[in-house]
């Protein structure tokens, strides 16, 4: 029988504490199947968590070893009594155990099949784990914001892998959209369908005013500065939890409507994008592939910002 590599978490810090964790294959409970991770995709969350920052590290702090990890994609090779949403060998895409149980980073993990959503067979096991929690965070963003059609809306890190899909979602709802990006990713952004805007031009917030909506997914002083564009009555979304009762704060007091958000699972939703992927009308860039080896470049890339797109662990490499 083959055993279960994990990464872990056994203390905050730097991502060279990531560790590693050898244990037998866990066996589904009721409910649960018993999933091969082909792919785990790196997330922000995962970075500021293992760094000790934010709710999930302050909730988990009394529990470590912890393995992070919310996006996975893999196949179905136990089930647990009582499931019947999969056959065995099915491929899967999951949003699992947000926000404080996680896992992700597993070569073989238990899901409840209620947080699972079976794989359209034309998509790649890469896109499937790359969509989950960036697909929804954009699209949930956007939906608490109520964009409409023709509104002016800026999203500030265009190119990410928030970004990328929430650019194409605003885009397709027929908005009119400017992203902010690295010099890098201007052409990438643009072959989107936005304006791209080179965020690293000294006050590129002066070109841009009568903006309707502000998806921030960067927080601090990046989205301060970014509120300059608004009209009065502006909605914005901001997603870094750090930040979001300062962001939201400033815009309140300059007359905007300031809201945090949080993602919140939804199996509909997951499946409905893994369509638009399968239909042609949603494009998943994936910058990197590490090896689950290599989980501290991996932890690093991300860390440092400016990815175009997704990171992801190849967890049977």
């Amino acid at each position: 029988m083959p055993s279960n590599t994990q990464i872990i978490i056994n203390q905050f810090g730097a991502a060279e504490l990531l560790a590693f964790q050898e244990s037998e294959l866990p066996q589904p409970q009721a409910g649960e199947v018993l999933i091969k991770v082909a792919f785990a995709a790196v997330n922000p969350i995962d970075v500021k968590t293992r760094a000790g920052l934010g709710w999930a590290a302050q909730h988990n702090k009394n529990n470590l070893p912890w393995s992070p990890g919310y996006d996975v994609s893999g196949s179905v090779i136990k089930q647990g009594s009582g499931s019947q949403k999969f056959n065995l060998n099915d491929t899967v895409s999951g949003f699992i155990g947000f926000p404080l149980r996680a896992g992700g980073y597993s070569q073989y993990i238990c899901v409840p099949e209620t947080e699972l959503a079976l794989m359209p067979e034309d998509i790649s096991l890469e896109c499937a784990a790359a969509i989950p929690l960036a697909g929804q965070t954009a699209a949930q963003a956007l939906e608490k914001a109520k964009i409409q059609p023709k509104e002016k809306v800026l999203i500030l890190a265009g190119a990410g892998g928030v970004g990328h899909i929430a650019t194409q979602i605003a885009v397709a709802a027929k908005t009119e959209v400017y992203a902010t990006c690295s010099s890098d990713n201007i052409d990438y952004v643009n072959g989107l369908g936005a304006t791209a805007i080179d965020y690293n031009l000294q006050g590129w917030q002066g070109n841009l005013n009568d903006v309707d909506v502000l998806i921030d997914l960067v927080g601090g002083d990046n989205a301060l500065n970014a509120l300059s564009c608004l009209r009065p009555g502006s909605r914005v979304v901001t997603v870094p939890t750090i930040t979001s009762s300062i962001v939201c704060a400033k815009a309140s007091e300059l007359g905007f409507i300031g809201m945090g958000m949080l993602v919140e699972p939804n199996i509909t939703q997951l499946e409905e994008l893994l369509h638009l992927i399968s239909a042609g009308m949603l494009k998943i860039k994936i910058e990197q592939i590490f090896p689950y080896q290599d989980v501290v470049a991996a932890h690093r890339k991300v860390e440092k910002g400016h990815a175009r797109g997704k990171i992801l662990l190849n967890m049977q490499s």
